[in-house]
């Protein structure tokens, strides 16, 4: 019994920063147009994940495109500028989508 409390425990745990993270994409409106397993009006997360797995400069430039905005990537509608969004919060959303699988 002790053993399977123990693995809700971590588990638990472990799911506390995603569930930061996605607290973090509510406040600043990602999910308007984003979902972490659907396209909605952009791609979704683990897509994006999927694409730039490989890409050793992703987070360089996926920090980039959510702060100035770009169109073309991922189809025509473009993604507005989040310039207002500081840049810590920046980075922890690029390698929280980052490192879905």
């Amino acid at each position: 019994m002790k053993r399977i409390a123990l693995a809700f425990g971590v588990a638990a745990l472990a799911a506390l920063p995603a569930q930061a993270q996605v607290e973090l994409a509510k406040k600043y409106n990602c999910l308007a147009c984003h979902s972490v397993d659907k396209k909605v009006v952009g791609p979704a997360y683990k897509d994006v994940a999927a694409k730039y797995r490989n890409d050793k400069t992703a987070e360089a430039k996926l920090i980039e495109k959510v702060k100035k905005g770009g169109s073309g990537v991922w189809g025509q509608i473009p993604m507005p500028p989040n310039s207002s969004v500081p840049d810590a919060d920046v980075k922890k959303l690029v390698d929280w989508v980052l490192s879905l699988k």
